[in-house]
C-alpha cells in the first residue's frame, strides 16, 4: 500500500477524531489505495490537483483570458447523468424505502459493495474530504466527510460545498457527528497500467443507509453520483435527518424579491431538473422597480423559527447547472458569474479559441467547434455539440445579484413557496393554492415532461412529488405526511402561501402561451400582490388564477386575452388529469396523508 505501509495511518492524519480515524482506516484497508491525502481545500492545493488533472487528460485548461482558472472535463458516453435505476435506499425494512426507491436489504447490499470495493482504488490516491453543508457557525451544522479517489471529485466539491481544514478542525474540536460517504470510481491501476481521462466503471451504484446515515456511491465519477455533498447527502439522507429532526430538506431555489416600496419577500420554488430553476434563481426582471437577488439553485433546507415562520437557507457553496439552455439571452446572471472563471465544465463543445460553447448559450452558432466527445462539429452536424446533460459547476459568490442573506446561518423568512413542472397543456401558467394543505397537494401531485438531467426516455410526463422523486430518502407517503404533520409547528398566519407554476404550456399554435425567462417576475409580481390582497383572481376548481388584466403587461407584447388562454382551467383535460392523480395516488397504499386523499375528492366534486 505504497506510503501507508511505512507511515501509519493515524500517525500523519490531521485530526484526533477517534470515529473519523478509524473509518479512513478501514476505507484504506478495504480499497487498498496507494496513498493517503487529507484535502486541505487551499488554493495550492486546487492547484496541484487541477495541474494533475490536466496532465492525466481528465481536466483541459481553457483560455485563461476568457475563462481564468477554467477547466473542461469530458466523460466516458457511460457516464453523463444520474443512474436512478442504480441508486437505492437500504432502509431496515422495505416498506420504509417505499415505492419511489429501489432497495435492497442493508446486509445484502454492503456484502455486495465489499466485493466491489475491495482493491477499488488500488494504484490510486484515496483523497479524504471534510466538509459542511450549509454554514459553519449554523446553530447545528450538517458534517460529512466524503472518501473518494478522483481528484475531478475533490475540485468539484470544493466549488460545491465549504471543505478542508477549517471544517476538519471544528469536526475534532466538537467531536462531531459526520455522515460518511464513501466513493470510489472503481477503476483500480495495476503496476504499469495506463490510466485513461475519465475513469469510471460499467457497474454502478449509488446507495444509501438512512438508518446510519451513510452512502456508498461506486462506478460513476459523474456529478451528482459522485458529488456526495450534493443530491446524496443534502437530500437523499438529510430529508430522513430532517423527517427525524423536524425540518425539511428540499429540491427548491430560493430568490429574494424586492418591491418598488422596498418591501423584501423571499420564495423558494421546487422544479425538477433542467424545468427553469436555475433561470429563476437567477432571474433578471423585466418590470421596472422590481429587483430579485439570488440565495440559490437547486437545494433549500427549511425549519420553523422560534416565532413559527418558516426559515430557508442553502447548504451549498456552488451553482452545479444544466448548461444547455442557460445564455447570454436567457440567464445573463449566470453568464456574467461563469465569465469570472474558477469554474469546471463538464461535457459541453470548445471552441477553436479554447472558450466552451453549448446549445443556447449564444445567439449566433459558431462556425466550428469541437464537439463533447472530441469531434470536429459545424452547425451542420446531426449531433448536438454539447451533452444535453453537460454542466458548468460554478461557485455563488461569483453571482452578482447574490443577496447578502445567503451568509445568514439562520436563513431568511419565505414568503410562499412555488411548485412547477414541465407541462404543454392542462396545467395554468400560475394557480394560487386554496389552502396550505391544498397546497401541499399541488406539489405531491407535480408532474413534468422528463429531461435528459436523468438517463432514460425523455418527454414522459410523470408524477414529481415536490420535485423530489429521485431524490426521498425514504417512503414518499410518510415525506408527504412530514409536510402535513410539520405545520402543525407553524403560525398559520406566518405559513408561505402556495403557487402551482407552467412556464411551458403551449397554446393552440403549438406556440409557448408565456413568454418566460425574465418575464417570469411579473406572475412572481402577481403572487407577491395576491400576498398583499392587491391583485385580482378568478376561483376555479383547482385554485385561483389570475384575472387577464391582474397580470403586469406593461412593455410586453401580449394581450389580457391571451393571459386567460395561459390560465385556463379546460374540465375535459382535467378529468384525464385527474384520472392520471388518482393512479398515482393509488401507489401510495396505506402510507397517503388522509389531508391529501380529503384535497383530491375535493378536487373530484369541484370539478364534478
Amino acid at each position: 500500500m505504497g506510503d501507508l505501509a511505512q507511515k501509519p495511518l493515524l500517525e500523519k492524519a490531521p485530526t484526533t477524531h477517534a470515529a473519523l480515524l478509524a473509518w479512513v482506516e478501514e476505507v484504506a484497508e478495504l480499497t487498498q489505495p496507494d496513498r493517503i491525502h487529507w484535502v486541505d481545500g487551499s488554493e495550492e492545493e486546487n492547484i496541484r490537483l487541477t495541474g494533475e488533472l490536466v496532465e492525466a487528460g481528465t481536466l483541459q485548461r481553457l483560455n485563461q483570458e476568457l475563462f481564468p482558472n477554467s477547466f473542461a472535463a469530458f466523460s466516458d458516453p457511460a457516464d453523463v447523468a444520474r443512474v436512478e435505476e442504480q441508486t437505492f435506499i437500504c432502509s431496515e425494512k422495505e416498506r420504509d424505502a417505499g415505492f419511489t426507491n429501489n432497495w435492497m436489504a442493508p446486509a445484502e447490499m454492503k456484502e455486495k459493495l465489499r466485493t466491489l470495493f475491495a482493491g477499488s482504488m488500488r494504484g490510486r490516491t484515496m483523497y479524504v474530504i471534510p466538509f459542511v453543508m450549509g454554514h459553519l457557525d449554523a446553530e447545528d451544522p450538517k458534517f460529512g466527510v466524503e472518501i473518494t479517489d478522483s481528484a475531478y471529485v475533490v475540485a468539484s466539491m470544493r466549488i460545491m460545498a465549504r471543505i478542508g481544514t477549517e471544517v476538519l478542525d471544528r469536526i475534532t474540536a466538537t467531536n462531531a457527528f459526520f455522515v460518511p460517504a464513501l466513493h470510489s470510481l472503481g477503476a483500480p491501476l495495476e503496476a504499469g497500467q495506463a490510466d485513461v481521462p475519465w475513469p469510471c466503471n460499467p457497474d454502478k451504484w449509488i446507495v444509501h443507509f438512512p438508518e446510519e446515515r451513510s452512502i456508498w456511491s461506486y462506478g460513476s465519477g459523474y456529478g451528482g453520483n459522485a458529488l456526495l455533498g450534493k443530491k446524496c447527502y443534502a437530500l437523499r439522507i438529510a430529508s430522513v435527518m430532517a423527517r427525524d429532526e423536524g425540518w425539511l430538506a428540499e429540491h427548491m431555489l430560493i430568490l429574494k424579491l424586492t418591491s418598488p416600496e422596498q418591501k423584501k419577500y423571499y420564495v423558494s420554488a421546487a422544479f425538477p431538473s433542467a424545468c427553469g430553476k436555475t433561470n429563476l434563481a437567477l432571474l433578471d426582471p423585466t418590470i421596472e422597480g422590481w429587483k430579485v437577488e439570488t440565495l440559490g439553485d437547486d437545494i433549500t433546507w427549511m425549519r420553523f423559527g422560534k416565532e413559527g415562520e418558516l426559515r430557508a437557507v442553502n447548504p451549498e457553496a456552488g451553482l452545479f447547472g444544466v448548461a444547455p439552455g442557460t445564455g447570454w439571452g436567457t440567464n445573463p446572471n449566470a453568464m456574467r458569474a461563469i465569465a469570472k472563471g474558477h469554474s469546471i465544465f463538464t461535457n459541453v463543445a470548445l471552441t477553436d479559441d479554447g472558450g466552451v460553447w453549448w446549445e443556447g448559450m449564444t445567439e449566433e452558432v459558431p462556425a466550428h467547434l469541437t464537439d463533447w466527445q472530441g469531434n470536429s462539429w459545424t452547425p451542420d452536424s446531426d449531433t448536438p455539440a454539447a451533452h444535453p446533460n453537460s454542466r458548468f459547476c460554478t461557485p455563488i459568490d461569483q453571482i452578482d445579484m447574490l443577496a447578502e442573506e445567503y451568509n445568514n446561518p439562520d436563513g431568511v423568512e419565505l414568503s410562499a413557496i412555488l411548485f412547477g413542472g414541465r407541462r404543454k397543456t392542462t396545467i395554468p401558467l400560475v394557480t394560487e393554492a386554496r389552502s396550505w394543505s391544498n397546497g401541499i397537494f399541488m406539489g405531491s401531485t407535480l408532474s413534468s415532461e422528463t429531461t435528459a438531467a436523468a438517463a432514460g426516455q425523455v418527454g414522459v410526463v410523470r408524477r414529481d412529488p415536490m420535485a423530489m422523486l429521485p431524490f426521498i430518502g425514504y417512503d414518499a407517503g410518510d415525506y408527504l405526511n412530514h409536510w402535513v404533520n410539520l405545520s402543525a409547528k407553524a403560525n398559520p398566519e406566518r405559513l408561505p402561501k402556495i403557487f402551482l407554476v407552467n412556464w411551458f404550456r403551449r397554446n393552440a399554435d403549438g406556440g409557448f402561451a408565456w413568454p418566460g425567462f425574465g418575464d417570469n417576475a411579473r406572475v412572481l409580481k402577481w403572487a407577491i400582490e395576491r400576498l398583499e390582497g392587491k391583485a385580482d383572481a378568478v376561483e376555479t376548481p383547482i385554485g385561483f388564477v389570475p384575472t387577464g388584466d391582474s397580470i403586469d403587461l406593461k412593455g410586453l407584447d401580449m394581450t389580457p386575452a391571451q393571459v386567460e388562454e395561459a390560465v385556463r382551467v379546460d374540465p375535459a383535460e382535467w378529468a384525464t388529469e385527474l384520472a392520471s392523480i388518482e393512479e398515482w395516488f393509488a401507489n401510495f397504499g396505506g402510507s397517503l396523508p388522509e389531508a391529501l386523499q380529503s384535497e383530491l375528492a375535493g378536487l373530484k366534486s369541484r370539478l364534478g
